[in-house]
């Protein structure tokens, strides 16, 4: 009970704080970036940790350049996030532009459905409302819920303002089944970590052994739903793009794992030319696999 109210104190205050203007956001945003990185060293260690082993080529120098700009942008996303209870239509249409969308309409007009595929880069809250507002269609975002309850529902709540319609990860299939008939968009953040009980494959990177959930993949195929992937560009401080780019348009003529390493090597390229926007204070290598598990590529094949 005492923890339900201390959530419901929390989420009243995130509230009040949405109503202040973007403009009043960004100054606390600088105070908070100097707290997170000088001052507490919110996860410095993962950070650093992280950004050396995915740039082994880049001097520490230059790592911990990357590194301050990535909790510089961490702390103004904080208060994007923040922004979202109370932003509105508007706001939301002027500050993330959406490109190159015509292609990915022309399926939801003659009554197809298609995949989106993203990840956790650049304001991927702001562009899952923007999907919202720019494509005439059911768009359902596929999400991992939060393990407070109260949070969660809230959250939900504010993630759902412009007609999306939620669907817990556990759920995907049930909701793929029950959109039949009609022009629809499933989205998929793939850089999250798999469970353990989840279907994934080990790849190589960012110079590091990864599993990849293999969700979309399995989906496209069974479905024959073409997949594209929404790049989010960061444009200047609040204001974005999205290029809507056809990733598998065909995924039954693709080979196994190919739709997998298709969405992998896309994000990595983007981390590549401006890392600073990705979620690297997540711990994305925690799990190692298994030495019987480790296999390239091909062997994997030889074996499916």
């Amino acid at each position: 009970m005492i923890k339900k109210g201390i959530s419901h104190l929390g989420i009243f205050f995130l509230g009040v704080l949405s109503l202040f203007p973007l403009s009043v956001l960004y100054i606390l945003a600088d105070g908070v970036y100097l707290l997170l990185y000088f001052v507490f060293g919110y996860r410095r260690k993962v950070v650093r940790a992280n950004l050396l082993n995915a740039f082994p080529d880049k001097t520490l120098e230059k790592i911990v350049v990357i590194e301050k700009r990535y909790y510089r942008y961490l702390a103004s996303l904080v208060f994007e996030i923040v922004k979202m209870s109370s932003i509105s239509k508007a706001e939301i249409e002027k500050r993330f532009i959406f490109k190159n969308k015509e292609q990915v309409q022309a399926y939801l007009n003659r009554g197809e459905s298609i995949l989106i595929c993203s990840a956790h880069y650049g304001n991927w809250e702001w562009g899952t409302m923007g999907i919202g507002l720019n494509f005439a269609a059911d768009h359902y975002p596929i999400y991992k819920p939060l393990s407070n309850p109260t949070f969660d529902s809230w959250f939900k709540k504010v993630r759902s303002k412009f007609g999306n319609k939620l669907i817990a990860m556990r759920q995907t299939m049930r909701a793929l089944q029950a959109s039949k008939g009609k022009p629809s968009m499933f989205s998929f953040g793939n850089d999250q970590s798999p469970s353990k009980d989840e279907l994934h494959y080990w790849t190589t990177f960012m110079h590091q052994h990864t599993s990849v959930q293999l969700g979309i993949e399995k989906i496209a195929k069974r479905t024959g739903q073409p997949i594209f992937y929404f790049k989010i560009n960061v444009l200047k401080r609040g204001f974005y793009d999205v290029d809507c780019i056809p990733l598998c348009l065909n995924p039954a003529e693709t080979a196994e794992f190919e739709i997998t390493e298709m969405h992998t090597r896309f994000l990595e390229q983007m981390i590549k030319d401006k890392p600073e926007y990705w979620l690297w204070s997540h711990k994305r290598w925690k799990h190692q696999p298994k030495p019987e598990l480790l296999f390239t590529r091909n062997e994997m094949l030889k074996q499916a």
